[in-house]
């Protein structure tokens, strides 16, 4: 078995579609708990995110949590009153389930995109079409390129005495200059690329494709195991019941809820349990050198 990056595109964007689309479509407390927990788990082990990722994504949390309280009302279950208006427990605790699974979703994204490489899109969509793999190929690239040169703007303007972050007139302005320059530069290299594209016929004939991504056993067996977790946890949902308004009711901890739950969480952690499985196989055969 391979680690988890390792294993053919097809695969990892299976997963990923598994996870997300359990996380995205289920308002059940205790799954969104294990897929919070668990993305974040995954990305501080795995060095998916940095600590302005880990921040940004504790303000995200915040603030999807506090919406729903102030904007909705509804619910039999009040706390307290502000100017009137109530704040009832079933609005709170629908905010933070809301606020568990977008922040969860955005874990996952991440660690997604830093799992798949612009070529593993192109040996995904290239053969089914060809223009929306580049495009998604193209995209990916320029989210790191754009954070790239800003910042080699932002420190050729600085080497130059033109940015000053000392007060914030001056940082507007100097981020507004960078920001210029940025855009003119990414517009100017993208006309360079659209001529390069075109003088080397792209567009003229039928397209061939060549990969170097194989579907081994191994990975169609991981669909497969993939898959089950998967339906395991939309049975376990489904005969459980989460009900937010207008009274909180939460029958979470059936028989099928919990092994739903649990089927869920193997299947969050799977990465780190193929990662962890590779490198003590690589312990074992480095002890027998």
């Amino acid at each position: 078995m391979k680690r988890f990056d390792e294993m053919n595109p097809l695969t990892v964007a299976f997963y990923y579609l598994c996870v997300l689309a359990i996380t995205m479509f289920s308002m059940n407390p205790l799954i969104l708990c294990i897929s919070l927990l668990t993305s974040v788990a995954v990305s501080v082990i795995r060095h998916t995110a940095t600590r302005r990722t880990h921040l940004f994504s504790l303000v995200v949390f915040l603030i999807a949590a506090l919406i729903n309280p102030i904007a909705v009302h509804k619910g039999m279950t009040v706390l307290f009153y502000v100017n009137d208006r109530p704040f009832t427990l079933e609005a709170i605790v629908y905010g933070l389930s809301a606020a568990a699974m977008l922040t969860a979703a955005l874990y996952r994204l991440r660690s997604m995109s830093k799992s798949l490489s612009s070529d593993k899109v192109l040996y995904l969509f290239g053969r089914f079409s060809p223009k929306i793999a580049l495009i998604l190929s193209m995209t990916l690239r320029f989210v790191e390129l754009l954070k790239q040169r800003w910042r080699k703007i932002r420190d050729t303007q600085r080497a130059l005495g033109l940015y000053d972050d000392g007060n914030l007139i001056d940082l507007l302005r100097g981020n507004a200059r960078i920001l210029s320059i940025l855009i003119t530069w990414t517009l100017e290299n993208g006309i360079i690329t659209a001529e390069s594209m075109e003088a080397r016929g792209y567009g003229t004939g039928r397209r061939t494709s060549y990969a170097i991504y194989k579907l081994h056993a191994a990975d169609v067996a991981l669909i497969i195991f993939c898959a089950a977790l998967s339906a395991l946890s939309a049975v376990g949902i489904t005969q459980s019941a989460a009900n937010y308004y207008p009274l909180l009711q939460m029958e979470v901890f059936t028989p099928w809820g919990i092994a739903g739950a649990a089927a869920f969480l193997l299947l969050s952690i799977l990465p780190l349990i193929l990662d962890a499985k590779e490198a003590a196989r690589w312990r074992i055969l480095l002890s027998k050198i």
